[in-house]
């Protein structure tokens, strides 16, 4: 499996990003993908999914209202919107594959990741 990310970068408080992580070699549609962040000192931490089975998207209630998830079904891709960004939001995020036998929110569910990109939100 390969995960190609792509987003991410410095922007000022209350601006928005948009990441997008584009899977391939994950054959089927039984999996979910997943963006997972972490920032420094931190553990890693669910920020959206999506199950490419149904459809079904879920947000981490940190930044719930400040996300919307979509997916590029031809592309195999995942798309994030982040918006009203904050300092806090700072973190490297990754992009994430893992089967649907697990929790769509659990860092634990996802096997699979990408090297991540970074985002920078300054005041």
């Amino acid at each position: 499996v390969q995960l190609v990310e792509s987003g991410g970068g410095l922007v000022q408080a209350g601006g928005s990003l948009r990441l997008s992580c584009t899977v391939s070699g994950q054959s089927g549609s039984n999996y979910h993908v997943a963006w997972l962040r972490q920032a420094p000192g931190k553990e890693r931490e669910f920020v959206a999914a999506i199950n490419w089975r149904d459809g079904s998207i879920s947000y981490t209630v940190a930044m719930k209202g400040r996300l919307n998830a979509s997916r590029d079904m031809p592309k195999n891709q995942m798309n994030l919107q982040m918006g009203l960004l904050k300092p806090e939001d700072t973190a490297i995020y990754y992009c994430a594959v893992g089967d649907t036998g697990g929790l769509l929110d659990s860092v634990t569910s996802y096997d699979e990741w990408g090297q991540g990109t970074q985002v920078t939100v300054h005041s």
